[in-house]
């Protein structure tokens, strides 16, 4: 096992108020180590390092002893006689029972890593299945944006949650298929290293699409090792990874190289002919002051073919099966570069500086046919969406804690803008990919959101008291390319979200806490222009009451009640190029989970979530919200370094649900079970990995549809959906080096 050195450097001060220790916790190579425990033994005192591994103490004096402990590391002890010490840690397993529950807004995060260290993922989806009750659904040959569903929201692909990579935003504005686009496979799951989630609207550094909560990933700093893959399966299937350390292993500075190559054809009677490359470079280096800089690189590209979604009523006719098509001219193209740097200085003991910013050049075109001969009975119904698009942006966050008297408080300022710049969005009536029928939609799009927000804490002990506001202003330009007339059509908005919160943490075990906040997600350009700049951004007013305990020092178990409000709005339907009303909304549940480790090998994992969602407005009967997840449930066994041997066992269930506001057409739930094993032998680790073990045959998405076959007089509305993959066999070998 490799040894890491921790280097922990204490500054001893004197001050009217008493005797305070300042120190950092660091890595061997230099690098902070965030959220480490450090407590003083004989005053019964502790403190937690924040990012830079930086962490002070009040009632402290020379000959105390600290106990210095984080994930990852085995525990160590120093007694502070001089004001510089330098403490050696091994590198240790994971174990549950050191997990020491944060006294912060973000204190879920906990669960995220005690997952990705459990079960770490080994596909796109898997990234945002980490988040408890998060679940996607994939309905346009693996290329397009999954489909979300969280906290009784169908997601579609991104309205109601904010998605980031390294503090660069996922989700995409004004989207040519839809609001809020989040497209995340251009991320490497072996290049993940932290998930940071919030649920709710209570964070003040979250903004557009923050309604059902955040996911921000966090790529790695540097690579250990370098290694290759490749990984083979059913239905011609092909991928291959390759990780690179460039630098070494350098104390004060790294870089790295990520790709990863698929092909697939599916298990679709249509061969799906899909193709992904990924490119990732990075550059991380700590520098003298003590601050970190990355930059990142990254290059996403990929082509598929769809079968699009089969209506019901041809499969139980037995004319197609499950797998087969309608419309098999579906699929599309889509690629993205990003580059992104990220600066985190610190200015002194008690002041810090985080800043970041980005540039992404983003392309897009999708063909469709969800209604198959419903409005052109000769041609079809198919469509093309087309856009490209700038993207620009940056955030800065000063940090500032203040300890006097008995003053203990925690300031954030924030600043930060966004623009984006689309050209020759498009909405088209096309036949086969080939012919263009009808341009129906095509304008240029430029919106910009310019953000401020001041986040505080004030620590009373073991309460937090956690009151923020946030401002958001918004324009939106709209050039209306069909018009005869050429104009720029504009409109802003201005909205104010305040938050408040309140953490109270009894001790390392046990935290309650009750969350409250104004939230929004912006709606379309062409929905602004339209509608004359009004409800643009519909407010969402939620809470939540819940905790967080360990109840055994190998358990842990989290729990909260929950209440969302969404305000009226209208929704820009990109795959129809109109304009819907959707009233107010109110959605109220209960998510319960727990992490369990059996002994050193064995991690149990269980989430379960309940949702009651509905409309307003509409009358008893008729207020359902169509594809709202009532019930949902995933859970698992996970086994770690038994003879070299890794693995698991995990299932998700998603409950039935109604797919129309009168819950008469209803969406089947589905029990899924996968499957893993890898063996490790020196440099080589062999896996196997089984989708959907049982084989069972399920339906990944699913919408009710009003659609016209060619043959048929009339139209019929029913379940139209996406196959779910059935029994899946994957093979790997990894060299690492």
């Amino acid at each position: 096992m490799k040894t890491l050195f921790i280097n922990l450097i204490l500054f001893l001060t004197v001050s009217t108020y008493g005797q305070i220790i300042k120190g950092r916790v660091l890595d061997t190579d230099g690098n902070p180590i965030e959220n480490a425990y450090v407590s003083n033994t004989n005053s019964q005192s502790h403190a937690h390092t924040n990012e830079f591994g930086q962490f002070s103490m009040a009632q402290s004096a020379q000959g105390n002893v600290l106990q210095i402990s984080a994930l990852g590391y085995k525990k160590a002890t120093y007694t502070l006689t001089i004001s510089e010490a330098l403490i050696v840690l091994q590198e240790d397993s994971f174990r549950l029972n050191e997990v020491v529950i944060q006294p912060k807004l973000s204190a879920m995060n906990v669960i995220s890593k005690i997952d990705l260290q459990t079960t770490p993922v080994n596909s796109s989806q898997e990234i945002l299945r980490k988040v408890p009750g998060l679940f996607i659904g994939q309905h346009a040959g693996g290329g397009k944006a999954e489909q979300l569903f969280l906290r009784g929201f169908d997601i579609d692909h991104g309205t109601d949650i904010a998605i980031s990579v390294d503090g660069m935003p996922v989700n995409m504005v004004s989207h040519a298929h839809g609001q809020g686009y989040a497209d995340l496979h251009f991320v490497i799951p072996e290049t993940v290293e932290k998930i940071d989630f919030g649920k709710g609207t209570y964070y003040a550094n979250k903004g557009d699409f923050a309604t059902a909560g955040y996911v921000a990933f966090a790529t790695k700093q540097k690579l250990e090792k370098s290694s290759i893959g490749i990984e083979v399966g059913q239905f011609n299937t092909l991928r291959t990874v390759g990780l690179f350390n460039l630098l070494g292993n350098q104390k004060k500075q790294s870089a790295y190289l990520a790709t990863e190559y698929i092909l697939t054809d599916g298990p679709f009677d249509a061969p799906q002919n899909f193709n992904r490359v990924n490119v990732l470079g990075k550059y991380a280096a700590i520098l003298d002051d003590g601050s970190t800089f990355s930059v990142s690189v990254s290059r996403f590209a990929s082509r598929w073919d769809a079968s699009g979604q089969v209506p019901q009523r041809l499969v139980n006719a037995g004319i197609i099966s499950r797998f087969g098509s309608v419309d098999a001219t579906e699929g599309g193209t889509t690629s993205r570069t990003n580059f992104n740097a990220v600066l985190n200085k610190p200015i002194n003991e008690n002041t810090f500086l985080k800043t970041s910013a980005f540039y992404t050049k983003y392309e897009f075109e999708l063909y469709s046919n969800f209604t198959f001969f419903l409005e052109d009975p000769n041609n079809g119904d198919q469509i093309r969406q087309k856009e490209n698009r700038n993207t620009y942006g940056m955030s800065s966050e000063l940090n500032k804690k203040i300890k006097q008297d008995h003053l203990d408080l925690g300031l954030q300022f924030g600043i930060g803008f966004r623009a984006d710049a689309t050209t020759d969005t498009e909405l088209s009536h096309t036949l086969h990919r080939q012919t263009t029928l009808q341009t129906l939609k095509l304008g240029d799009i430029e919106e910009s959101n310019v953000f401020s927000y001041v986040n505080s804490e004030f620590n009373l002990g073991k309460l937090i008291i956690n009151p923020a506001l946030r401002v958001d202003y918004f324009k939106f330009n709209y050039t209306d390319k069909i018009s005869t007339d050429f104009r720029t059509q504009s409109e802003s908005k201005v909205k104010f979200s305040p938050k408040l919160n309140f953490i109270y943490t009894a001790n390392n075990s046990l935290q309650f806490f009750v969350k409250s906040g104004f939230g929004f997600h912006s709606n379309d350009a062409r929905v602004v222009v339209q509608n004359g700049g009004k409800q643009i951004l519909p407010t969402a007013i939620g809470t939540d009451v819940g905790t967080i305990f360990k109840p055994f020092p190998n358990l842990i178990v989290n729990a909260a009640l929950w209440y969302l409000y969404l305000e009226q709005e209208f929704v820009y339907v990109g795959d129809a190029g109109i304009i819907e009303p959707s009233g107010k909304s109110k959605r109220m549940g209960i998510d319960v989970g727990l992490r369990y480790q059996l002994n050193d090998y064995l991690f149990l994992d269980s989430d379960a979530n309940y949702t009651y969602a509905r409309s307003i407005d509409a009358p008893k009967g008729q207020d359902y919200i169509p594809l709202a997840p009532d019930f949902t449930a995933t859970g698992g066994l996970s086994f770690q370094k038994i003879n070299g041997f890794s693995g698991g066992l995990h299932y998700r269930y998603l409950k039935n649900r109604p797919a129309n506001e009168d819950n008469s057409i209803v969406a089947n739930g589905y029990c899924v079970t996968d499957f893993n094993i890898n063996y490790t032998h020196k440099s080589l680790i062999y896996g196997l990995s089984i989708a959907n073990l049982f084989n069972t045959a399920w339906k990944e998405t699913q919408f009710a549809t009003e659609s016209r076959l060619q043959n048929e007089p009339t139209s019929v509305t029913e379940i139209h959906f996406t196959p779910g993959t059935p029994f899946f066999l994957k093979g790997k070998v990894t060299y690492t080096f």
